[in-house]
């Protein structure tokens, strides 16, 4: 796993908000897919930290989460 701040250009990712999230509350998270990994951050901080993910970790924990 590895941790941004928020500096940087990335414009080119294209953020997705959970469905569990709304505009009017609660907030969640927002996750970008890019290349080699995926990019997860709050939705309520966009602006904030964020980390990403190798692609094969992401699927084994989403995997994980929505069988518990």
């Amino acid at each position: 796993m590895s941790l941004k701040p928020a500096a940087g250009d990335d414009s080119a990712l294209k953020w997705r908000k959970s469905s569990y999230s709304s505009n009017d509350g609660p907030d969640c998270v927002e996750v970008a897919t890019a290349s080699r990994a995926v990019h997860v951050r709050d939705s309520k901080k966009a602006a904030g930290p964020r980390f990403a993910v190798a692609g094969p970790a992401w699927a084994e924990f989403v995997a994980y989460a929505a069988w518990r």
